[in-house]
């Protein structure tokens, strides 16, 4: 256990600009815009003459007050998806690099010279991939989240409107993030093929990594939808590109297991419930198809092959 942890952490030293600084970077740009946007004044024209926000009072009240209070609570959350969807080409081109690089520079022959497996090494690199990188990326947002609610109650407080008493009696407030926490293990599913083929092709490929992960699904998708179109065989192309090419390549985009669910025939969201509830139980819902087993089935034999290869393989 301690092996794997100085592991994780090595990772974390190497890769801490691309896995930390990078979302660091996105949330606060974001964050800086917004509280850009609600703070800087702007005049309003008001029977002909020039009134600053700041100067009007709103009182907010009753069933309209509510609604704010449980939109505000359930979705404040969401305000970070920006920073989630980084999360997908941050773990992809760390894995792209991961097995590659360290025979690129010949750091592989120091790393061999210890007393760690080839099967821990490469594990300690997808768990980096599939549950550190998600939890820095989803504290960042969340951090993000919580400063533009803040500012968002700042904002109607200073026009008279005080939410945050009922705000923090919410209970809503302290689940969201639950929820979002809670999603790491339905990625970790769902982006293990992909983390499995792209750290497969890293141990392999001697150069131009991105060429052959990307290359190979995308060739191959483009020569069966030739050989259906053109050549009339009785392939679904459509379906293999779906739910093959697709998972080998945007497994990790978190979201990307609701194109296999039952979104589209889901009822409307219901005001009370939120955004944030409704992803939550449909992305645990995904996880009883058999194609979220078959594709996690599928990353680990990846795995395996990229254990194999990383064995073999201590030239550049």
């Amino acid at each position: 256990m301690k092996t794997m942890q100085w592991l994780i952490k090595r990772e974390l030293w190497e890769h801490k600009g691309m896995l930390c600084w990078a979302p660091a970077v996105v949330a606060a740009a974001i964050s800086a815009l917004a509280l850009l946007a609600t703070f800087v004044n702007q005049n309003i024209s008001y029977n002909g003459a020039m009134v600053t926000p700041q100067n009007i009072i709103v009182t907010i009240e009753g069933e309209t007050r509510t609604r704010i209070v449980d939109t505000l609570a359930h979705n404040y959350v969401a305000a970070a998806m920006p920073v989630y969807m980084v999360l997908g080409f941050l773990v992809f081109f760390y894995c792209l690099g991961a097995l590659h690089d360290e025979r690129r520079d010949r750091s592989i022959l120091f790393w061999k010279s210890l007393p760690v497996s080839d099967t821990t090494t490469v594990l300690s690199k997808a768990l980096m991939a599939l549950v550190v990188s998600p939890l820095i990326v989803i504290g960042i947002g969340l951090a993000m989240s919580l400063l533009l609610l803040l500012a968002a109650g700042v904002k109607v407080a200073l026009h008279g409107t005080n939410l945050f008493g009922e705000l923090l009696v919410t209970p809503e407030l302290y689940l969201a993030p639950l929820r979002v926490l809670a999603l790491v293990p339905v990625y970790f599913v769902w982006a293990l093929p992909t983390v499995g083929w792209l750290l497969m092709v890293s141990s392999m490929a001697r150069s131009k990594v991105f060429l052959w992960a990307v290359g190979i699904p995308v060739g191959a998708g483009l020569l069966l939808l030739w050989a259906q179109k053109a050549l009339g065989f009785d392939i679904n192309a459509g379906w293999v590109i779906s739910h093959v090419f697709n998972r080998l390549l945007l497994g990790v985009i978190p979201g990307s297991w609701l194109s296999f669910g039952s979104l589209a025939a889901a009822p409307d969201i219901a005001p009370a419930a939120g955004l944030v509830a409704f992803i939550f139980e449909q992305s645990w819902a995904s996880l009883a198809q058999p194609a979220a087993w078959l594709g996690a089935l599928a990353g680990m034999a990846m795995l395996a092959v990229a254990v194999k290869m990383r064995r073999r393989r201590e030239e550049g």
